[in-house]
């Protein structure tokens, strides 16, 4: 468990009340206990309409493995007296899951003027129209940022050798400063998030002009007016698909030996922090810091944006009904490149790539003018995580004690409080079952920073029914809360409903949880079971 000193003191849980369904009736035989909800299906004239259809019931055991099956525990070995740890769990909505997700530890050489140290890279990809630009992101967004970073380093040493790939993984941040040369820390800052910037733009750079390199390198210098059928081309479907597919990104990077957090957000997943205040007591509340802005066309910020990228005249087409365009939700994104490409570009592609297989393409939005309307450059946001320093004595703290990153389904569900509250209260100790009313006096939070809502807020009362303290995951713990917590009838017919019906109740998530823990104190496993 966390220190002591820091713990919030614990009143006795209590059961909340389940909440009411308003959109299933619920039939249950000896043998095999099924659920009716209304359903949009095709009818023989192919027009949709809402039907009733029933479904077969998940046990309460087929639950909690459905929630827990994909839940993974990560521990670092102990540097500067801090152990750190991360946990993922995701559950899918869409079959197959959209989202994806990755991590890297990297380990500096250490130099004349700098130790050796681990750089800790954590993200999370919310894909959409299909997995395929999220499931290429979780391969080379994080290694595409290290080598950002390393270039950004080398700049210092003019004279340094060439490195092989496999050198820049291994040793980033690794060179010799000229006599005399230092990056002041603002400047430092300033150029560690334009590399991360650089790299997200460079990688849906590739990603958007992946489909334009083929093409290119097959049409012949001696009919270059005709578009060839590159349908059987062993890279069509390769170079399209990640293309014409999207993806969100959030990446947070942790340099803990400088005391560093950069977070980077591409779309609309959310990063939020847990920062510790202690009080003079031993007592304390946490502080909810949210370190992303869900970038949406329901934020004001990308209102502005993406109007002043775009001719005066388009100022009421460019955003509609809060979507891009009225289609995208997300204002920025990786692929999605019916948003990027000019008209004509897109009716070439669809040309070379797709109608030789006899499949169709979305044509591109009616009020495509100017693209890009979409971008996957980040806004990079940096803090200081204030931990504690081996050697010195321990003093009242306000530190970052853990960091949440997750997709949109589970903001979806939960609040930027809500999630903190949940957290803190598990790093607690509690256990069972927790009336949603009471949680705000057993785990105390205050708001440090506002949440900036990327969507239209449809959830009922966060204050009815109630939470359960009984994962060992703190992920899985997070993803059970989201969609029922302590209500196990709420929880067993939501995550019943199966694709593709499940998405009009609730989408992918994937939640990553990282966390210090003091060296001494995680070896003797003083804390709560993972």
């Amino acid at each position: 468990m966390f220190n002591r000193a820091w713990k919030p003191i614990l009143g006795a849980a209590v059961v909340g009340a389940p909440s009411a369904y308003i959109y299933y009736r619920y039939t249950e035989s000896n043998k095999y206990p099924t659920f009716t909800i209304n359903v949009k299906d095709k009818g023989p004239d192919g027009k949709a309409s809402m039907v009733k259809r029933s479904f077969p019931l998940l046990s309460k055991a087929a639950v909690d493995q459905r929630i827990n099956e994909s839940a993974t525990l990560t521990s670092q070995p102990p540097s500067q007296g801090l152990v750190w740890k991360h946990t993922t769990a995701h559950l899918s909505s869409n079959n197959p899951i959209e989202d994806a997700h990755a991590q890297a530890v990297i380990t500096t050489e250490a130099t004349s003027s700098d130790p050796a140290r681990n750089l800790l890279f954590y993200a999370v990809m919310d894909g959409h129209a299909g997995f395929n630009t999220s499931r290429l992101l979780s391969h080379v967004l994080i290694p595409a940022v290290v080598l950002e970073l390393t270039a950004f380093a080398r700049e210092a040493d003019a004279s340094a050798k060439t490195l092989s790939v496999l050198d820049i993984l291994k040793s980033p941040f690794s060179f010799s400063p000229q006599p005399g040369m230092t990056v002041p820390r603002d400047k430092r800052v300033e150029r560690v998030s334009q590399a991360i910037q650089r790299a997200f733009y460079n990688v849906d750079f590739e990603i958007i002009n992946g489909p334009l390199r083929v093409l290119a390198a097959n049409v012949s210098k001696l009919d270059n007016a005709n578009t060839p059928d590159l349908s059987q081309h062993p890279m069509a479907e390769a170079s399209m698909l990640p293309a014409l597919s999207g993806s969100c990104a959030l990446m947070a990077f942790l340099d803990p030996s400088r005391q560093d957090l950069y977070v980077a957000c591409t779309g609309d997943s959310r990063a939020v922090a847990g920062i510790w205040e202690e009080s003079e007591d031993g007592t304390g509340k946490w502080r909810v810091e949210v370190l992303s802005e869900d970038q949406t066309g329901r934020n004001p910020n990308e209102i502005r944006r993406i109007q002043s990228e775009h001719p005066a005249s388009e100022a009421e087409d460019v955003i509609s009904r809060g979507r891009i365009l009225g289609g995208l939700e997300p204002s920025r994104a990786f692929g999605d490149a019916r948003y990027k490409w000019p008209r004509e570009v897109q009716e070439t592609l669809y040309k070379a790539f797709i109608a030789g297989a006899g499949k169709a393409m979305r044509p591109a939005p009616p009020a495509l003018k100017t693209p890009p309307y979409v971008i996957a450059t980040p806004v990079v946001t940096h803090r200081k995580l204030s931990l504690p320093k081996s050697g010195l004595p321990k003093e009242k703290s306000t530190s970052l004690k853990f960091l949440i990153l997750a997709t949109d389904g589970l903001w979806d569900e939960l609040s930027s409080e809500e999630v903190v509250s949940l957290v803190g209260g598990y790093f607690s100790g509690l256990k069972g079952t927790v009336s949603k009313a009471s949680l705000q006096t057993l785990v105390p939070t205050t708001s440090g920073s506002a949440t900036v809502q990327g969507k239209e807020q449809t959830r009922g009362n966060a204050r009815q029914g109630s939470w359960a303290f009984v994962d060992d995951n703190v992920s899985a713990h997070l993803i059970r809360n989201a969609f029922g917590g302590g209500d196990e009838d709420e929880l067993r017919k939501i995550l019943s409903i199966p694709a593709p019906h499940s998405r009009r109740w609730r989408d992918d998530v994937t939640v990553t949880v990282v966390w210090w823990e003091e060296a001494q104190e995680s070896s003797l496993g003083k804390k709560a079971k993972l």
